[in-house]
C-alpha cells in the first residue's frame, strides 16, 4: 500500500504513470508497505512462466527473495526507478523516504535492489544514471543503501506514519526492538538466498 499523500499522474509515452507526492513526506516516512491486499504469486505459480503474462509480471511485479512475485493492488506498481531514489526498501519489508520529499516530486525507488534476474536499460534521467540497472548492482550498492537507510530509520519513531497499522506485529515488534538498540537491519535481507 502506497502512501496516502500520493496521485497517479502521466508522465510520457515512453516511461507511462508514476506516483507523485500530495504533500511533503519527510524522510524517514514509509512510503511503501506490503500489506494483506497484495498479490504475492510463489515461484512455481503457472502465471510466472505463462508468455501472455510475462509483460504485465516484468512491468509491474517486483522479485522476492524466494523467487516469488509480488504484484500491488494500489498505485504503488506505478513507482518508476531512479538510480538516485528518494525512497529505498527496507530489510522490513516496507519502503521508506531516504530523503525529504516535495509536493510535486515523483517518488521513485531503486530496482537494483529488487533481484532482477536480467539487466534493464535506465531512462531515469539523473546526471547520475547508471545507464541500466544490473543485478550486480546489490552488491555494489548495498552499503550506500544501508547507510541512507540507516539515516532515515533514525527518524522513523519521529515522523508520523499513516501505514504503520498495515504492518504486521513481528515487523513492529522488531522495528521497535531494532530502533532501542540502535541497529538495523540490513538491505541484505532483501538479497535472494
Amino acid at each position: 500500500m502506497i502512501h496516502p499523500a500520493t496521485e497517479l499522474r502521466y508522465i510520457s509515452p515512453s516511461i507511462g504513470f508514476g506516483v507523485f507526492a500530495t504533500a511533503t513526506i519527510p524522510q524517514g516516512t514509509i512510503v511503501y508497505v506490503q500489506d494483506a491486499l497484495e498479490i504475492v504469486l510463489p515461484a512455481d505459480h503457472p502465471l510466472l512462466t505463462a508468455d501472455i503474462y510475462q509483460p504485465i509480471l516484468d512491468k509491474y511485479s517486483t522479485v522476492e527473495k524466494d523467487g516469488s512475485r509480488l504484484l500491488s493492488w494500489d498505485i504503488a506498481r506505478y513507482v518508476n526507478h531512479s538510480c538516485q531514489s528518494n525512497a529505498l526498501s527496507t530489510g522490513y519489508g516496507f519502503e521508506i523516504a531516504v530523503r525529504d520529499i516535495q509536493p510535486g516530486e515523483e517518488i521513485t525507488d531503486d530496482y537494483g535492489q529488487f533481484n532482477l534476474p536480467y539487466d534493464m536499460p535506465c531512462a531515469c534521467g539523473h546526471p547520475n544514471c547508471r545507464g541500466s540497472v544490473r543485478p550486480s548492482d546489490f552488491t555494489a550498492l548495498v552499503h550506500q543503501w544501508d547507510a541512507q537507510l540507516n539515516a532515515a530509520l533514525a527518524n522513523l519513531i519521529s515522523r508520523e506514519q499513516p501505514l504503520w497499522r498495515f504492518l504486521d506485529e513481528e515487523t513492529q515488534t522488531a522495528v521497535y526492538t531494532d530502533l532501542a538498540s540502535g541497529t538495523y537491519r540490513s538491505v541484505e535481507a532483501l538479497r535472494q538466498a
